[in-house]
């Protein structure tokens, strides 16, 4: 699942130091002792937990009714549709997952353990699989609503299950590598916006669903989290695009208003019950989202402890108020961590090993991730591999020989290897998001590395979000890169949702390209592996893509810090996506 916000993509990784926040706890509600020990901490287990079946979700102890919630999302211009068959990104999914949109199954924080677990949602269990995987069945619960009030079909979640092999409909969509890769004829249907013809492979018996795979897929119940797995009206109702527009909700809060790149305005659905669903509440009166909030206007709305900042959340913080922070929100200030890795994405037909190994050498990893206002060592450390700290048979390896830092004379000695030098320089063609200024920022160092490594380079200022232009073959500037990148969070606790997301060949996020067939066949042996052998599987591959042929510069692995106002309570981060955990906010009455 990719990360949206574009400073991110660029680099992603910072050194200084965070820890014992607990992978995401909150602490009370009206704040408490600043702590300066933080560290960089691995991602928390999420586990499975199929007893948490029936709704109301856990009572939040003091909760109270009313009010209105603010979240500003600096620099990070939002989803760009709200289409749940496209949805791929942090921000996007972990907002609608949360609020407007149910699937099969759910992640919800555990207040006994304080970790998430994986829990049915519009399904009465986590599924039942037959005995290859080959085959999974999940019941559609009773009394699940549309928010016009019309019950929800079990016709209606098998069509928008068919919806996600749509690969035309929906390029951007997790379908492309999930749906399409596992689901029965995935790779020959081309789904029923573009061939109109039923789907096979998902059959309707009374209220069971029954999904059919082309290979075994022990991971449905996982799969059945993302906001793709859930339902869509039948007929033109849920037509793409006007449909990403304003779907209907099912969830606790429908679409009031959505402007792309800039406002989100949620309010309660009144249809949605609570009898019906394990893991949510509806406690505030409304959500409004803030995208590509100003970050320096927003830590001064956080800081201020004015009335305008107490029912606010900022799901970011700048290095610059770190101390400031620690010391005025103490723990209203949240570290929460993720499986996630930052990644430059070297061009692979336009570049060489060597060229990207010199690449790697030439960025000056702490100088970005101070500019782009990271906190090093706490929102991000180096990274040497694809898959994440925290992530079962994550090896450790250097695929240079020795530990990736800026070394700009040794980038000069690969270059010159490569038959590049200053009469010939290698060019770097990239983009960068100019509405961000801490993007800006970002790419200053950015190109100050390269050049000083002997590159010569073309950043390329955009006003779209780069995804935009990456995953857009046929756009012009995109013609032109040969550097891009992708910030990659696990979709489920498994290499399974790193690599082939990232490496195998046409996949959706593959922005650099990378093909491979052997390591492509290597990709569909683990798959069939038994679940038990998987995660070493994984690990090896992982390191075996890298030190082979090196096609992906892993540039960090991140955790995140947000803040929030004195009176929003029972705030914890969802480490299972690594976002605020929205399901169980309240505003704390005056």
């Amino acid at each position: 699942m990719r990360r949206s916000k574009p400073l991110a993509l660029l680099v992603g990784a910072s050194m200084l130091t965070l820890a014992a926040c607990g992978g995401g706890d909150g602490g009370d509600n009206n704040g408490g002792a600043a702590q300066d020990d933080r560290e960089y901490a691995a991602a928390d287990e999420v586990v499975k937990n199929p007893d948490r079946a029936e709704g109301p979700a856990y009572e939040i102890k003091d909760a109270t009714e009313g009010g209105d919630i603010t979240v500003y999302l600096p620099g990070d211009p939002g989803p760009s549709t709200l289409e749940p068959a496209e949805g791929w990104s942090v921000t996007g999914n972990s907002i609608q997952q949360a609020l407007t949109n149910r699937s099969l199954t759910q992640y919800a924080r555990n207040p006994e353990t304080g970790g998430m677990e994986l829990i049915p949602d519009l399904a009465t269990d986590l599924g039942r699989p037959n005995e290859d995987f080959t085959e999974w069945t999940f019941t559609l619960r009773d009394g699940v609503k549309w928010e016009n009030g019309k019950d929800i079909t079990p016709e209606e979640l098998a069509f928008g299950i068919s919806r996600t092999l749509d690969a035309e409909a929906f390029p951007s969509g997790p379908g492309t590598e999930y749906s399409r890769h596992y689901f029965l004829d995935g790779e020959t249907y081309k789904g029923p916006y573009t061939s109109g013809q039923e789907y096979k492979g998902v059959e309707v018996n009374g209220r069971d669903v029954t999904i059919k795979m082309s290979e075994p897929f022990p991971d449905m119940d996982w799969w059945g989290a993302f906001m793709a797995i859930g339902p869509a009206p039948l007929g033109d109702a849920a037509a793409p695009p006007k449909y990403g527009r304003d779907p209907l909700a099912t969830g606790p809060y429908k679409i009031e208003s959505f402007t792309p790149t800039d406002e989100l305005v949620l309010v309660k659905n009144e249809q949605w019950d609570p009898a019906t669903d394990p893991g949510r509440h509806q406690y505030p009166d409304s959500y409004t989202f803030k995208f590509n909030a100003d970050p320096a206007q927003t830590d001064q709305i956080l800081l201020s402890g004015n009335a305008a900042s107490e029912t606010v959340i900022s799901t970011d913080l700048d290095s610059v108020n770190y101390k400031k922070a620690t010391e005025e929100l103490g723990d209203r200030m949240v570290q929460q961590s993720s499986q996630c890795t930052s990644f430059q994405y070297p061009v692979y037909d336009k570049t060489t090993k060597g060229v990207r190994q010199a690449m790697a050498l030439a960025i000056d990893y702490e100088a970005t991730w101070l500019a782009g206002g990271q906190v090093p060592g706490v929102t991000r450390v180096p990274a040497n591999s694809i898959m994440p700290p925290g992530m079962a048979g994550k090896p450790d390896y250097n695929a240079l020989g020795e530990p990736t830092e800026f070394n700009p004379e040794k980038a000069k000695e690969l270059l010159a290897e490569e038959g590049y030098d200053e009469s010939n320089p290698f060019k770097i063609v990239m983009i960068y998001y100019e509405p961000d200024p801490l993007a800006v920022k970002t790419n200053d160092q950015l190109v100050r590395g390269f050049e000083e490594a002997g590159f010569e380079v073309q950043a390329i200022p955009v006003q779209v979000d780069p995804y935009d232009i990456w995953l857009d073959p046929d756009n012009a500037t995109n013609k032109k890169l040969t550097l891009r990148g992708v910030n990659w969070c696990s979709d489920w606790p498994s290499g399974l949702t790193m690599l082939p997301s990232l490496l195998r060949t046409g996949a959706a996020y593959n922005t650099g390209g990378y093909s491979n067939p052997e390591m492509d066949k290597e990709m569909d042996k683990i798959s069939l592996l038994p679940a038990e052998e998987q995660a070493e599987a994984w690990g090896a591959l992982d390191e075996l893509i890298q030190t082979t042929d090196f096609p992906i510069i892993p540039t960090a692995y991140r955790n995140d810090l947000f803040t929030h106002g004195s009176r929003i309570g029972n705030f914890y981060g969802d480490g299972s996506i690594g976002a605020p955990n929205y399901k169980d906010l309240y505003v704390i009455s005056e």
